[in-house]
Parts: structure tokens; sequence; C-alpha cells
């Protein structure tokens, strides 16, 4: 069924190579519910968004290449396991990005280091404007994880990858970490970037003034 907001809960990610959504279940619509709900408490809201980042990042966490080993467990027996064979690092496009670092500290096992990246719209021309970047050194030998929740017409996500390639990380090393995304969004960062990986919880029509999907997130998840 429609919802009044335009937005269908088991609506389908368009067929786009390397784009993957998380499943539609009930856990997950719950929580999705409470962070659209205009009514939800500032603390409700970060509650939900923290559960909702942990299974991005675990999904997210899948594109890490990996190799087998072989492991000896305390009663003596072989276990045929994996270990990952590159190193992790979490890029927060501020200040919504930062949100999900935490999820990703308590999820990722192995090494990991974490850069900022802020863009804002420029009043007169309306493009994203680089302001500030920090980066680790040796962020292209990792798997990149871009952390942006909300993706409306693209233009900070691509000014994003763009930064991280400008710093040498493969386009395939980069996977985007997002909350809500609208369908036209989807398209343009898929089509600038078709090597991108990315892997949202929701996609919506449109985000736009009169369907903005959870409101401003920076200013929910922070309180201002």
């Amino acid at each position: 069924m429609e919802q009044s907001n335009g937005v269908t809960p088991t609506e389908q990610l368009p067929p786009i190579n390397r784009i993957t959504q998380l499943e539609q279940d009930a856990p997950l619509l719950s929580l999705m519910t409470k962070i659209r709900d205009a009514s939800t408490s500032h603390r409700d809201f970060c509650s939900a968004v923290d559960r909702i980042a942990q299974r991005l990042i675990t999904l997210a966490l899948t594109h890490v290449p990996s190799e087998p080993q072989t492991i000896k467990t305390p009663t003596g027996a072989t276990y045929m396991g994996i270990r990952h064979t590159k190193d992790v690092c979490g890029v927060s496009v501020l200040r919504a990005g930062a949100s999900m670092e935490h999820a990703l500290r308590n999820t990722w096992m192995g090494p990991l280091s974490f850069g900022h990246i802020l863009i804002q719209r420029d009043e007169q021309t309306s493009k994203a404007q680089l302001y500030y970047s920090k980066l680790p050194r040796h962020i292209k030998d990792n798997v990149v994880l871009l952390l942006e929740p909300m993706l409306a017409t693209g233009g900070s996500v691509i000014k994003a990858v763009q930064t991280l390639k400008d710093h040498d990380v493969p386009e395939n090393s980069i996977v985007l970490v997002n909350v809500v995304a609208s369908k036209k969004g989807l398209d343009v960062v898929s089509t600038t970037f078709p090597e991108l990986r990315i892997v949202s919880a929701a996609v919506d029509s449109d985000l736009t003034a009169e369907n903005p999907g959870v409101g401003d997130f920076g200013d929910r998840y922070y309180g201002t």
C-alpha cells in the first residue's frame, strides 16, 4: 500500500549493478518508521539510526575482500574460515556521516582508520563545493566506506567520491553507506561512477522539501 509520503515500504532498487538494499523486513521498517516520524524524540531518533547503521555497515563490509584461513579451535579441531585481505577506512561526509562511525567501530574487527570530508552547496552556483578534507595517508590501499546518510540530488556524494579518487582510491574500493536515497540521486551517482558500490536502507521516489525523507538528518541526530 502506498504511504502518504509517497514511499512504498517494499519499493525495490532500480536494476543498477553494484547497488544493494537492506532486506525490507519488519524490524527495519519499524526503525525507518521511527526516523521518518516527525514526532520521534531526539533520543529515539538516534537509537533507531544507530540500529539501522549497524545493519548497513554489516552489509557494506561484505565488500571487503577475503581469503581462506585455517585455524585450530580450543578443542583441537580444524576450522576453515577466512581472513580479510584489506583494511577499512570510514570517511564521513560531515556532519551527518559521522553518525555512523560508532557502528563501524563496533562492527569491524580489523585495522580501522577514519577520514572526514566537508562539502557544502555554493549559494550562488548551487554546486557542491569541497571546503575541507582530512584523509589517512594510506587510504588508497583500503576499502573505503563513504558514510553519507542522505542521497538526494547526488551532488555532494559525487564531490566526495571524486575527492577520494583524487587521493588515488580506486573507484571499486569505495562503498557508499546510505540510509535514505532518492531514485534520481542513485541514478546520477551510479551513472557517474559505474564501479562504485552502494548500500542503502531505503529508496524514495524523490527527496524534496515536500518529501524530505527524514527531515534534516544532522539536526535531528545532533539535536540542533
